[in-house]
């Protein structure tokens, strides 16, 4: 899951401090509108939607069902659920995630969906809402080790990355040596086959297998303390939208919603 960045290599912590900051307005009204211009929700209002940017590819979180069906997904659920909460309709804009952010700065969507993850950098570029999805690194093993139950564990063992990822960081630095992989469905190949140790990845790309594979014959031996959180985008200045977010996300969270569809495509509660 290449779009997600951990807070492992340190960016978290403040982000979170950041974030904290920007909690709960009512979202009733375009509050700011009379004292600074800012017409962000009032606009989605009067539209009658609020547009969302999502790749359309990237699953589970945005896809084609079938891959060619209707765009589905946790993040597009999550998104229309929010929209009904502000009383308007969710469309959605299908763009490759190298220009998502270009676009949403030309004014082509009012936000985005598409698991953003929450840093300080993006924090000052952007607004961003309260988290909708938590995660965490952890090591995969087969069910049947008992000798990786940390990462200290993973010195002089081996793991299958991706080269450029920051799994690969991580697993060197835990001692791991590191066997070379494209992707998700290689590494399972070699760490079924007996070939490496174990895997260091995002705790969403195993569950997600988990899901379509419950008898996969493989545990999560480790988890990081470090967590990574996802939030929607919005142009900065669009704090009367992004507050109304805040709220509807708020809501959805106390009435169940969140943790129903995270458990749908999970198979447990990503949301906190």
């Amino acid at each position: 899951m290449n779009r997600r960045t951990f807070g492992i290599l340190g960016t978290l912590a403040a982000a979170s401090i950041a974030l904290a900051a920007c909690g709960g307005a009512t979202g009733s009204g375009d509050s700011s509108a009379a004292a600074g211009g800012d017409t962000s929700l009032s606009s989605v209002k009067s539209a009658g939607q609020i547009v969302f940017a999502t790749e359309g590819t990237y699953k589970p979180f945005s896809f084609h069902q079938g891959g060619a069906g209707e765009l589905t997904g946790y993040d597009v659920e999550v998104a229309t659920a929010v929209a009904k909460k502000l009383g308007v309709k969710a469309k959605f804009e299908e763009t490759q995630f190298d220009s998502i952010f270009a676009g949403l700065e030309a004014k082509r969507f009012d936000a985005i969906a598409n698991q953003v993850t929450i840093n300080p950098t993006r924090q000052q570029k952007y607004d961003l809402s309260i988290p909708y999805t938590v995660s965490q690194g952890v090591i995969i093993t087969k069910d049947a080790n008992s000798d990786i139950k940390s990462f200290a564990d993973l010195k002089d063992k081996t793991t299958a990355q991706s080269l450029t990822s920051n799994w690969y960081t991580l697993a060197t630095e835990s001692g791991a040596k590191v066997e070379n992989v494209e992707g998700w469905a290689q590494s399972v190949t070699l760490l079924k086959d007996g070939r490496v140790d174990a895997i260091v990845n995002d705790k969403l790309t195993f569950l997600d297998y988990q899901v379509t594979n419950p008898n996969s014959g493989l545990k999560i031996a480790a988890t990081t303390k470090d967590s990574s959180e996802s939030a929607f985008a919005f142009r900065k200045g669009s704090t009367a939208l992004t507050d109304a977010v805040n709220t509807a996300v708020k809501d959805l969270s106390a009435d169940g919603t969140l943790s129903t569809l995270s458990k749908k495509y999970f198979g447990e509660d990503v949301s906190k």
